[in-house]
């Protein structure tokens, strides 16, 4: 028993020598072979990394697999929303009326932000929410100090997170602390709990959870929709058959409201006018990748982008294996003779096989220590890339560290497999008399088939994402969303707000300026209102309408155009009740002339009806993945946003003189601002980030696929020199001979085209139907990744097939 363990022992010890013998004789091939699969183990952390963090959203609630939150489409008119947003009362209502119901939380966070005092100054807070009391109860937000299960309440408290109590009171023991918000009434809020921080990998970033018995949400109505709703089910029930009961809460809560609304029998009368209501429940793990609804707390992810990142991880990881085979290979003759050798005296062959693999999984070890430190060094600017705040240690948790240590066994058994079987199985005698056939061509040239489909696959996606991207800058939107300033949080002015903005017109270098929270981006106030034809409202007449409050500067100031009628005018005194309408709109309504003629607005805070007095050019007020929906413009107060068109010439100076006026008039306030370019952008992070991301990593692919290229063309011409040889002693020209390597490649590159071009088409015309507004997929894009894909091949190629071809045939037949 102790000399088979000592013998396996000295064995393994002369694998390992041999194995370093080997590398260190072979230092260029081994330096390629060891990068090439660094490179891409590399890409694979680092992807993986990102994949893991995608998919660990909201993991960390205790309850997260029971926790659900409700969703409302609603299409009523021209209008269709997806929300997931409910009435106030709902979440109430279904917890009295169905069993599995658990408990239920509402957060409500319209006014998106608020000011602080802190000592003499008030500092802006967008992380801010009101909640129930039963937040704590639904999600897992452990407490530091105080009580959460009572902590809000009653009103006027509040509970902040760790670094909010450091911030403000520079301690956790905060609780009995009050902080001074500059709402209607300057409530005062007292600090009832401190929470650790709300994890990075959470739906929702809030630090301040303000009560909610201080939002005043008396609508007392089940049509109105504001509220997210959280519903925690009982253990054991099926959130799918639950979903059944929201047809008997529309026929008991909704009907009711809708038939005094819109005078309709029953919610089938309702749905017999094309119209929608329907309910659904989103399972909390699921809302960050399958949710992209209108008002989601923060921009959500896609699962489309997971499983294209996953397949461009294991794209990388098959061509670094790829590679390696291929490169093994392509020394294989080298080697021939030592095997031959070893053979004949008395070596067997799956001691050899064991050899080989040794020396496969050694160099997959150290490209795997060497692809740590890459992805170390690279992850912050991964990071920054993906706006992300990952952790290498997130690879060494319970779960994945044994994967991670498998990985460099797994990769050199499937890298190393097809060399190890194929040099172990030479046969002495023809090894040692030069005759032996190295074979494999066939599989080598699938390898290479796939790479380059790979690469090329990666080419057109990277074309057509960043195609999609520039569409998206170029188009014309309805709105000049260049050279805009936003003021945030304006409200601070009180009633200075018209003289800060009249004060800043007369700046030179300000060419106009417009009060309203509402604009064309999706991070900015929304405001929808159901609207008739007639008086009385019913399923074929009603609409669901965005309605903006505007000032008479806006259409102005933002660049939209004005199609027909007129603009609002200080000139004719029943404009406060006039709106303008887009086209949208004016087709829904139906008019050949909707000048002059009225919409109705049932319970309107502007009370009566509302005249047509203008048409404005569709303006894209949400991401182009959205059609433009129907929305008219109403003058009036919404003092949340004041924007001026400016002149950038001169913008340091600019800038300068609006913080003066600012300072001048809201003392304490914070002075913050935004461009609208940038604003939009933000629509847009997901796309720009799997555009860089796409980018660099298919870079990456084509250089790796490079290394395997180089690799097998050095095959080739090892393979082939004594022909060469011959072929130049018979008057082949170095051209010929050129060519005749590099046929062979561009063959492979040709094939690997002809099978991804189609398979990249449908990839993304998939990704491509996300988007209401999309280019169309051109001819020119494929041209390009095939001129691409065939100049990498003949470049890298190009290199072995002219030294070879330049080889004094005397040194190659003697070499033979």
């Amino acid at each position: 028993m102790f000399s088979g363990g000592f013998r396996g022992f000295f064995m393994l010890q002369n694998y390992l020598r041999i194995a370093l013998r080997n590398l260190r004789n072979n230092k260029t091939f081994s330096i390629i072979n060891i990068t090439g699969l660094a490179i891409g183990l590399a890409c694979f952390l680092l992807i993986a990394l990102f994949v893991l963090d995608e998919l660990s959203y909201d993991k960390y609630n205790e309850k997260a697999d029971r926790i659900y939150r409700i969703n409302a489409r609603i299409k009523f008119g021209g209008a269709d929303q997806s929300n997931p947003l409910t009435s106030d009362m709902m979440g109430g209502v279904l917890k009295k009326d169905y069993p599995e119901v658990e408990d239920y939380v509402r957060i409500y966070n319209a006014n998106g932000s608020k000011l602080i005092k802190k000592r003499n100054e008030y500092i802006t807070e967008y992380n801010v929410a009101h909640a129930d009391s039963t937040l704590f109860n639904v999600f897992t937000l452990p407490a530091i100090a105080g009580n959460t299960k009572t902590a809000l309440n009653a009103p006027n408290t509040v509970v902040i997170t760790e670094k909010i109590a450091k911030k403000y009171f520079g301690t956790t023991d905060a609780v009995g602390k009050t902080l001074e918000t500059n709402d209607n009434t300057r409530t005062v809020y007292m600090v009832t709990a401190v929470i650790k921080d709300v994890p990075q990998n959470a739906h929702f970033n809030f630090d301040f959870f303000f009560s909610m018995k201080n939002v005043d949400y008396g609508w007392g109505s089940f049509i109105y929709h504001n509220f997210h709703t959280y519903l925690l089910l009982k253990k054991g029930t099926d959130y799918k058959a639950f979903e059944k009961n929201f047809t008997q809460y529309e026929d008991k809560y909704v009907l009711p409201a809708a038939k005094e609304l819109m005078h309709i029998k029953s919610m089938a009368d309702f749905r017999s006018g094309g119209n929608i209501l329907e309910y659904s429940l989103t399972p909390l793990t699921q809302i960050h990748l399958y949710s992209d609804r209108q008002n989601e707390f923060q921009p959500p992810g896609n699962i489309q982008y997971v499983y294209i990142f996953s397949a461009v991880a294991l794209f990388i990881l098959l061509i670094a294996c790829i590679n390696f085979m291929n490169l093994t290979t392509a020394r294989s003759a080298r080697r021939a003779k030592e095997v031959g050798i070893r053979k004949a005296l008395g070596t067997h062959r799956k001691n050899l096989i064991m050899q080989f693999l040794a020396e496969s999984i050694i160099m997959v070890i150290l490209s795997m220590i060497i692809a740590v430190c890459i992805a170390w060094l690279v992850l912050p600017l991964f990071n920054n890339i993906t706006g992300k705040s990952m952790v290498l240690g997130s690879l060494f948790s319970p779960v994945i560290l044994p994967l991670l240590i498998a990985l460099p066994f797994a990769v050199g058994l499937l890298a190393g497999s097809y060399p190890a079987f194929f040099l172990s199985a030479f046969r002495p005698i023809e090894v040692l008399k030069g005759k032996f056939k190295t074979g494999g061509g066939g599989l080598r040239s699938v390898l290479v088939v796939f790479q380059f489909f790979a690469s090329i696959v990666l080419i057109i996606g990277t074309t057509i994402i960043y195609s999609q991207l520039h569409y998206i800058q170029t188009k014309n939107i309805g709105f000049n969303k260049n050279e805009i300033l936003i003021v945030n949080n304006a409200g601070a002015l009180n009633n200075n707000i018209n003289a800060f903005k009249t004060g800043i017109t007369k700046i030179t270098g300000v060419q106009s300026g417009t009060i309203s929270s509402f604009l064309p981006v999706s991070s900015s106030s929304r405001n929808e209102n159901i609207f008739s034809k007639t008086p009385s409202m019913d399923v074929k007449n009603g609409f669901d309408m965005q309605l903006w409050r505007v000032d008479y500067d806006y259409i102005k100031t933002m660049g939209m155009e004005l199609i027909k009628g007129r603009n609002f005018s200080k000139d004719f005194g029943g404009d406060s009740n006039a709106v303008i309408i887009n086209e949208t709109t004016a087709k829904i309504l139906g008019y050949d002339d909707p000048i002059g003629k009225k919409l109705y607005k049932t319970s309107s805070v502007s009370n009566g009806d509302h005249e047509i007095i203008g048409v404005v050019k569709n303006f894209n007020f949400e991401s182009l993945k959205q059609t433009v929906g129907p929305l008219c413009l109403l003058p009036g107060n919404s003092n949340g946003l004041v924007s001026f068109k400016i002149n950038t010439a001169n913008l340091p100076g600019v800038m300068k003189a609006i913080e003066s006026e600012w300072k001048a008039m809201a003392p304490g306030m914070p002075y913050s601002y935004r461009f609208l370019d940038d604003s939009f952008n933000d629509m847009y992070k997901d796309e720009q980030c799997t555009g860089k991301i796409v980018l660099i990593f298919s870079v990456l692919a084509i250089l790796i696929a490079c290394l395997g290229l180089f690799g097998l063309s050095a095959f080739i011409a090892e393979q082939r020199t004594k022909e060469i040889g011959v072929r130049k002693v018979l008057g082949a020209s170095v051209q010929s001979i050129i060519g005749l390597i590099s046929k062979e490649f561009m063959i492979l590159v040709a094939v690997s085209f002809i099978i991804a071009a189609p398979a990249a088409w449908w990839a993304m015309d998939k990704w491509l139907q996300d988007f209401a507004y999309r280019i169309n997929i051109e001819w020119w894009v494929f041209a390009v990744a095939g001129a691409i894909a065939f100049g990498i091949a003949l470049i890298t190629t190009g290199y072995q097939a002219i030294k070879t071809a330049r080889m004094n045939p005397v040194t190659s037949l003697r070499m033979e």
